[in-house]
């Protein structure tokens, strides 16, 4: 997947549960583990706002675009 999703990366930064942000965002524990595991083709602006008013980031600080490296 060219998109790397850094969820697990700034839970274990700032010593946070999936758990805690689904009690406190609403957002579903079923959609949190899939983000953090990187089980997901796509995603909800709406989570993405949460999440990142939640954990006060930037976008950037949550995904990530890693292009896939062209062969000769």
């Amino acid at each position: 997947m060219p998109i790397k999703i850094h969820l697990g990366k700034l839970l274990g930064e700032r010593k946070m549960r999936a758990a805690e942000i689904a009690r406190k965002t609403g957002i579903n524990p079923n959609t949190l583990s899939s983000l953090y595991n990187e089980e997901v083709s796509g995603i909800k602006f709406e989570t993405l706002e949460k999440l990142c008013a939640f954990l006060n980031c930037p976008i950037g600080d949550l995904l990530e675009f890693v292009s896939k490296k062209k062969k000769k």
